[in-house]
Parts: C-alpha cells; structure tokens; sequence
C-alpha cells in the first residue's frame, strides 16, 4: 500500500513516520481472517477430499459385497470432491478480494496516503463485499453442521465397538455382544436392501482396530475443525467489513471523499 508515485512523502516524513503509516494502513483483522481462511479451507478440502476416498473403500470392504449396493455413494463421492475443488479455488480468491478491500477500506477511513479517499464506489464496493460475506457466512454454516455427520457416525461407530470390548472382556458368551450392531443403511450410505449392510459383534470391532477406520475418522475430525476455522475467519470478515463499511458511510456524510 506504499504510494511509490509520491516519493516526496518518505522525503518529507522520514523513514520512520512513512514506516508508521505504512504499518498503520494494514488491515489486521482482514489479514487475521485470511490466513484463518486460508488454513481452514486447507483443512477441510484436502482432509475432506482423504475421507471421502477412505469412506469409499471402508464402505466397499467391510459393509456392501455387490458393486450395485454402493454406486449411489461411490457418485455422490465423486461429486463432491470435484466441488471440494470448486470451493478451495473460489475461498483462495475471495479471500484476496477481501484482503485487498480492507486494504482499500483501512487506508480510505484512517487516510493515510492522500490518494486513498472514501468514495461512492468505494462504499457500493464495500456494501456488495458485506452482502456475499453474509450470504457465504449463513452458507458455510450449513456446511459447517453437514460436516459434523460423518464425525457421529464414526464416533458412534467407535462408541459401540468399545461396548463390545467390555461385553467381551466381562462375559465369557459371544452371544451377550452379538446383538451390538452398526447399520450404514440407516444413516443413508447405503440403500436398504444392500448386503450385508450391517456389521456385529467382534467383527464389528476388529473393523474399529483397523487403520483404515482411525485414518477415516482422524480425516473427518480434521476436515470439521477446518470447517470451523473457515466459519470463524467469515465471521472476522462481517466484523472488519461492517465496521469499515460503518465509518465509511459516516465519512460520506460528513462530506469527507
């Protein structure tokens, strides 16, 4: 954000006082969300996009033995992480959009270089940046909720392979744990005349002690949090932009462009 057209200013201030005013026309919070952006969006399209491939090849091994009984999932997988794609290039870009507005909106409301002046396209510019990180902030909460279902099924998954070790640990009978099952048809992985569907007992729980399960499950927990991050960064940019957009507005009126 130096003005290298206007030489003259270092000149006139001094290092040190241009050095100041550089320092004080970088938007913080902006650049706070960016790299929170940055890092939750890593998080959740790389782990994400992981999970959905181990998810695939857990579902094939351990719970469907017929092509046919997991091609809906094996599609919906597919979709997904090419939109998995789609939202870490668009999160890249607006996120330097947005940086480059708090730029513009830091320096227009503290003044710092003479050319940097609140104007009405400036405002409008700031306004339209304040709607769509609205929009995309309600948005990525949903997806934020939608993200936490594979994290309670796998939690749930594990939560009944650890009632089967005790059962089997405290009673001799097989037959006392046989009945503790997981079912993926009833959370819709897989229709509900796919076979077998539905694993029990203690083969249930040698699926929890595999890697494949922990290495799934780890992704999921990873791919959440980054969603969380994300949400959070959204929420500094409707913080930054309202509170840029405000003082602009009062600027306007004040007759300050």
């Amino acid at each position: 954000m130096f003005p290298v057209r206007q030489p003259w200013l270092c000149k006139a201030l001094g290092c040190y006082d241009c050095c100041v005013r550089c320092i004080g026309a970088v938007p913080y919070p902006s650049l706070v969300a960016t790299l929170l952006c940055f890092a939750g969006m890593a998080l959740f399209c790389g782990c994400g996009h992981e999970a959905l491939a181990q998810t695939e090849v857990l579902t094939q091994t351990y719970f469907a033995r017929s092509a046919q009984d997991y091609v809906v999932m094996a599609s919906f997988i597919k979709y997904f992480q090419y939109v998995i794609y789609g939202l870490a290039s668009f999160f890249f870009l607006y996120g330097v959009l947005l940086l480059a507005e708090g730029f513009y909106t830091t320096s227009a409301v503290k003044q710092t270089f003479g050319e940097f002046r609140s104007t009405k396209c400036g405002r409008c510019l700031s306004l339209t940046f304040l709607i769509v990180t609205y929009i995309l902030a309600f948005i990525w909460l949903a997806v934020f909720a939608f993200s936490a279902i594979p994290v309670f099924f796998l939690f749930n998954m594990e939560q009944t392979c650890h009632n089967i070790n005790i059962l089997a640990e405290t009673t001799p009978s097989i037959n006392q744990h046989g009945w503790i099952c997981m079912d993926a048809r009833q959370y819709g992985l897989l229709p509900w005349n796919a076979m077998p569907g539905k694993e029990c007992g203690m083969a249930l729980a040698s699926i929890c002690k595999t890697s494949e399960f922990y290495v799934t499950y780890d992704l999921y927990i990873a791919a959440f949090a980054g969603a969380g991050v994300t949400l959070l960064a959204l929420f500094l940019y409707l913080v930054a932009t309202t509170y840029n957009y405000a003082v602009l507005r009062f600027m306007g009126r004040k007759g300050i462009r």
